[in-house]
């Protein structure tokens, strides 16, 4: 891991200052983001048909309308996890380590969360319990859920290599892509599909990399093959952590 860059060292008056000129700069950022979230909110639904998809759940099997569990709004994470893998995507873990901390605060806001998966339930399950997790996690396996929501992609979705994800064709590497997916209910019970967000767009799971963007390294990921190289399944680190070599000045302990 790398060293943090040398920076200037000032006084406090003229690190206030600076503080202050990077706030409005944060101030702004944080107007454009409420601005595109009623953006976001404001855009039109597409109405689903909802018997076209079934799920195994440990409930048994539930159309996508049974998968609210009594609120207005779904949350789905299209999570990494094919038929037959040994074990789930390393990011999508990342992302669904932050999940057990929010469904209960979502739950208050009309919002149920639910991660996807293509494997079989018994697969899920096994590394659901690997993993320690409790959120729900329901398998699309046997239907077309994936696939239409464009995260799951067959031979014959290539077309020289590309597929359409994030709203355009584009090379991707892999049969399984990482995705979330936002789903409402109407009174009468009919489900539409409000929002989906891929690539970096996934990011807004990642609470973790809020933090780490605070810190003088950052996300330190420059020299890295690939972003995330650095993540782990939680219980895959090194147990032990990274000596505390001298940081900002600091000695050893």
């Amino acid at each position: 891991m790398n060293a943090p860059a040398p920076h200037p060292v000032v006084s406090r008056d003229r690190w206030i200052a600076e503080r202050k000129a990077l706030l409005a700069r944060e101030k702004e950022l944080t107007q454009q983001q409420d601005r595109i979230a009623a953006e976001r909110r404001a855009l039109p639904w597409v109405r689903l048909d909802d018997e076209a998809y079934v799920f195994d759940t440990p409930a048994g099997p539930r159309k996508l309308s049974e998968l609210f569990q009594g609120r207005r709004q779904l949350l789905v994470q299209h999570f990494m996890l094919a038929p037959g893998w040994e074990q789930g995507c390393k990011s999508c873990s990342f992302m669904a380590d932050h999940l057990d901390g929010m469904a209960p605060h979502l739950a208050q806001r009309d919002i149920t969360l639910l991660a996807v998966s293509r494997a079989p339930l018994a697969e899920i399950e096994a590394f659901k319990r690997r993993m320690g997790w409790q959120f729900a996690w329901a398998s699309s396996h046997g239907n077309d859920f994936n696939r239409d929501f464009h995260v799951s992609f067959t031979p014959a979705d290539r077309v020289d290599g590309a597929v359409y994800y994030n709203f355009h064709m584009t090379p991707f590497p892999n049969e399984e892509a990482p995705g979330i997916s936002i789903f409402c209910k109407d009174e009468a019970g009919q489900v539409f599909h409000t929002y989906s967000t891929f690539g970096r767009g996934v990011e807004v799971m990642m609470g973790t990399y809020n933090l780490i963007d605070l810190t003088p390294k950052g996300r330190d990921e420059g020299a890295l093959s690939y972003t995330m190289e650095w993540v782990r399944h939680h219980d895959r680190y090194e147990s032990a952590a990274p000596a505390p070599a001298a940081c900002c000045g600091g000695a050893k302990a």
